[in-house]
């Protein structure tokens, strides 16, 4: 036991009452039933991530400060975080646990701060887990196909994007407005991939100059060619002069090429590329008309995007389906649409608009823009390569039916996004290093179900040293929000709408350093340890030490009982408890 200890002055004491004793004598971790342990267990934002993001991490890193290690962590999974942070439907937000709290995190302006924080940085030596003297040919750059390019030239391996537009980026740089995505956003992300010694061929069509024998040199292909061909109404008029796809309208801006249209613009259809045109017309002059044949609460567009638009004035008409396109002189000049009602759920589960009967009316149009769904051109495909369903069919690696043969993105996948894409991109390059190094792809596939968020990790695939993770997804219920204050989200500022109408720039303007560091404040830290030392201040018998590293705190068994303070103390559920051994 140690010596009685004795203050000889009134200054020597402590400010408040705390033990002064050493009590290292006393060792009650026989004590001890509940044994509590450090575990990093899964956000909800990781898990719902179809990139394979560590959100939670990266804004932890954010609230510290670190910028480019934070820049660094999401490109260890994903090469286009200036993209998503601008792009992505972000589905992380809407798992967020703080929705339960106030409001959820705002995390794509996290993600777009440390984007852009990272494209000011100088750009260093990528690195590179050996160079091999492999070939992998990847056709189409859109965003599966350069995540693809990406992880296998960090693998090593020498990689050819093949492009048929004259500029690499694939439906990101022609499918996507600039007041969404900047093209020098875009370039620079670009540009970093191609460090890794990404060759980029454009001009490329497989099909066209480009054939499959062509492509007999690579010892694997990865083809991720995207959907590009507009669907049809299949109504009388569709082939007159004015009649327009989405697609071809928003190639045609991005691409810099001047666009006709007349001052009055029917826009068909409900989703991002219907929003989209409708908003670009506005911007060339146009006044558009979105007509959709459901309500809103159907509407795939997202919210965001619908918001925007009613902001700028855009008028949306719903419930309504065109029947006829009519002309004069061989030009657009009516659309004659019907009045529509919700029935019965269709295969995708929304409810299926059923015609009004005798409810017709006509609209005086000069353009229609038809935007009602994309599918991809596969008819470039060899007679071996299998399809289903009007897509490339792919095995759980993305493998399809040839040999060395793997198929990603739109071109493979009903998950038309670009997180999706970049996540798929990402398996078929662990399935190809593992075909040409004949490892069984199932090894680091496993568990993961193809369409599944959040699960596959490159990092732990590429290091055996990386950071390990319980796939134990966190509640709200599990954490202890006592400790956390009430905050806005801060997601922040946009252009006003005059402002916005105007031209193309950047509608958002995203977060400024105080606002980021302020954001990344309200982050629960899911399961994750955010070193608050709640653990370190309330345990009674100071068997909690500060520890190096990645985790922040040790437990010293030795002197812990097990009482199970720490576990109810810790904010973030980073500590748990289990039975101890007999």
């Amino acid at each position: 036991m140690a010596g009685r200890i004795i203050y000889k002055r009134e200054s020597e004491m402590p400010f408040f009452p705390i033990s002064s004793g050493d009590m290292s004598w006393n060792r009650t971790g026989t004590w001890r039933y509940i044994r509590p342990k450090y575990e990093d267990k899964t956000p909800p934002c990781n898990a719902a991530c179809p990139a394979g993001v560590d959100i939670a991490g990266f804004i932890g890193l954010v609230g510290e400060g670190k910028y480019e290690e934070a820049w660094h962590l999401i490109r260890e999974e994903n090469p286009f975080p200036g993209v998503c942070g601008r792009v992505c439907f972000h589905p992380c937000e809407s798992h967020c646990n703080r929705a339960h709290y106030d409001e959820t995190l705002s995390i794509s302006a996290l993600e777009r701060f440390v984007g852009d924080q990272g494209l000011s940085l100088e750009p260093g030596s990528p690195i590179i887990r050996g160079r091999r003297k492999e070939r992998v040919a990847v056709v189409g750059s859109g965003p599966s196909g350069l995540s693809c390019a990406y992880h296998v030239a960090r693998m090593g391996y020498q990689v050819t994007v093949f492009e048929a537009l004259p500029q690499p980026g694939g439906i990101l740089r022609v499918g996507i407005p600039p007041y969404r995505l900047p093209k020098d956003i875009l370039d620079k992300e670009i540009a970093n991939i191609q460090a890794y010694g990404v060759d980029i061929k454009t001009n490329a069509r497989l099909g066209g100059d480009l054939s499959f024998g062509d492509l007999e040199k690579y010892v694997a292909i990865f083809l991720a060619t995207g959907a590009h061909v507009s669907r049809k109404l299949h109504i009388p008029g569709e082939d007159l002069e004015g009649v327009f796809s989405g697609l071809d309208l928003l190639r045609d801006i991005n691409l810099g090429k001047t666009v006709h249209i007349g001052r009055r613009v029917a826009v068909i259809g409900g989703g991002n590329t219907a929003l989209d045109a409708a908003r670009a017309v506005l911007r060339v002059g146009g006044n558009p008309l979105i007509l959709y044949r459901r309500s809103r609460d159907e509407m795939p567009a997202f919210d965001e995007e619908v918001s925007e638009a009613l902001e700028e004035g855009i008028e949306i008409r719903y419930l309504v389906g065109p029947t006829e396109i009519m002309g004069r002189k061989g030009r657009v000049a009516q659309l004659e649409c019907i009045k529509m009602e919700l029935g019965g759920e269709d295969e995708t589960g929304r409810r299926r608009p059923v015609p009004i009967p005798h409810s017709h009316f006509t609209i005086s149009v000069d353009t229609i823009i038809v935007a009602i769904g994309e599918e991809p051109d596969l008819a470039f495909l060899p007679e071996d390569i299998r399809v289903e369903e009007r897509m490339v069919s792919t095995d759980h690696g993305a493998g399809t039916s040839r040999e060395g043969v793997f198929a990603g993105g739109d071109m493979a996948h009903l998950h038309r996004t670009v997180a999706h894409a970049i996540g798929f991109g990402k398996r078929a390059a662990i399935s190809i290093d593992c075909l040409i190094r004949k490892v069984d792809a199932n090894g680091p596939l496993q568990g993961i179900r193809v369409g599944e968020s959040g699960t596959l990790s490159i990092s732990k695939y590429l290091s055996e040293i990386a950071r390990r993770r319980s796939p134990h997804v966190v509640a709200f219920e599990e954490l202890n929000p006592s400790y956390f204050e009430h905050m806005e989200r801060n997601e922040g500022s946009k252009l006003t709408v005059p402002e916005r109408v105007r031209d193309f720039r950047e509608v958002s303007v995203g977060l400024t350093e105080q606002g980021a560091l302020k954001e990344a404040e309200r982050c629960f830290s899911c399961g994750v340890c955010n070193g608050c030392a709640n653990c370190f201040i309330f345990c009674p018998d100071l068997s909690v030490v500060k520890e190096g590293g990645v985790m922040k705190y040790r437990i010293q068994y030795d002197y812990c009982k097990g009482c199970g303070i720490c576990i109810a103390e810790c904010p973030c559920y980073a500590l748990s408890g289990e039975r101890e051994a007999k």
